[in-house]
């Protein structure tokens, strides 16, 4: 079996490792992967490779980096990654947060695995949800905002809709009251990870089934943008508290206080009676900063200031103490992504 993968985060480069892994005993080659071009990051930001790529060039495997796989958008530069797809002749495309959309010229170029039922499978998606809830590009964050009590893998073969083609394999997760999106996507990577060799090994012998996704339960997890950073006070506690669990590591939940923008990376949820308004501290000291929600208090116990780490927060506010009364400044209005 010949495979090409396309995939960019760690999420995606952990599903490539276990497929390099297998690939000896179960006779599979990866001849091609595919991934987003360089991005700068860090402090100077520098050109850095992804996860994915960087773990493909370990390996000495052929990379691409295509801007688009659109013809339209495209034209000549993406023809070229059509005709280096058709070279790598694979059998299989394996899509794991790749990042850009595959138009359905590329899904036929495999040549397919044949199935018991007659059909060709041809490219197959590793999704981070229980299919169909949470199709989109931030599944995993949104069903933490959501207080979903379980997410999972579903391994899907693609089609041309957004995450709407039929389901392969799926497993679930619990989502705890202590994950954040950090914690949750290692926890799944893993599990993806494990998912995608069963299903190829099953799809090798023609005994994957594929079932249609439900028309009922359907949700979308739209990308998060960074002005939902923002604590809005005004919102219940525990509604807060999940939106700082769902925002770690990106894009971090955060408040003003003065002229200090703080961003806040653990919180929980008090059950607290008040009439004071939203955004008021309440307490500060070494057991957490406490502020007034709509409903309940929002304890926060670990928070960063600008240019600064982050820091428990008893030594936090031993370096920049917040006075009881203060009261964090409403959102600001969205300016853009």
């Amino acid at each position: 079996m010949r495979i090409v993968f396309a995939g960019t985060p760690e999420f995606a480069a952990l599903a490539l490792e276990a497929l390099i892994a297998q690939a000896p005993a179960a006779g599979w080659s990866i001849p091609l992967v595919l991934t987003q071009p360089d991005r700068p990051a860090g402090r100077g930001m520098k050109p850095c490779a992804s996860p994915v790529r960087l773990l493909a060039q370990a390996h000495g495997i052929a990379t691409r980096t295509p801007f688009t796989l659109s013809l339209k958008k495209g034209g000549a530069q993406a023809q070229a990654e059509h005709d280096a797809l058709r070279a790598a002749a694979p059998d299989v495309l394996v899509v794991a947060a790749y990042g850009l959309i595959l138009p359905p010229a590329v899904l036929e170029i495999p040549s397919g695995l044949a199935q018991s039922g007659g059909e060709r499978l041809t490219a197959i998606n590793i999704h981070a949800s229980l299919l169909p809830r949470w199709r989109g590009a931030a599944p995993i964050a949104r069903a933490i905002e959501a207080g979903d009590r379980a997410t999972g893998i579903t391994i899907m073969q693609m089609a041309a809709g957004l995450d709407t083609g039929p389901m392969l394999l799926a497993e679930a997760v619990p989502i705890g009251a202590e994950h954040t999106t950090a914690t949750l996507t290692d926890e799944l990577s893993r599990l993806g990870a494990r998912l995608v060799v069963d299903a190829l090994q099953r799809a090798a012998r023609g005994a994957l089934e594929a079932r249609a996704q439900p028309a009922a339960g359907v949700s979308y997890a739209h990308k998060i943008a960074k002005h939902e950073a923002w604590l809005d006070f005004a919102r219940d506690a525990a509604l807060l508290a999940r939106q700082v669990r769902a925002f770690d590591p990106f894009p971090v939940a955060c408040l003003r206080l003065g002229d200090d923008t703080i961003r806040v990376w653990r919180a929980g949820a008090l059950a607290t009676e008040h009439s004071t308004a939203p955004g008021t501290v309440l307490a500060a000291d070494a057991a957490g900063l406490v502020l007034a929600a709509g409903g309940g208090a929002l304890k926060i116990t670990e928070l960063q200031r600008p240019g600064g780490k982050r820091l428990p927060v008893a030594q936090f506010l031993a370096g920049a103490p917040i006075a009881v009364g203060a009261r964090a400044a409403p959102p600001p209005a969205p300016t853009g992504p």
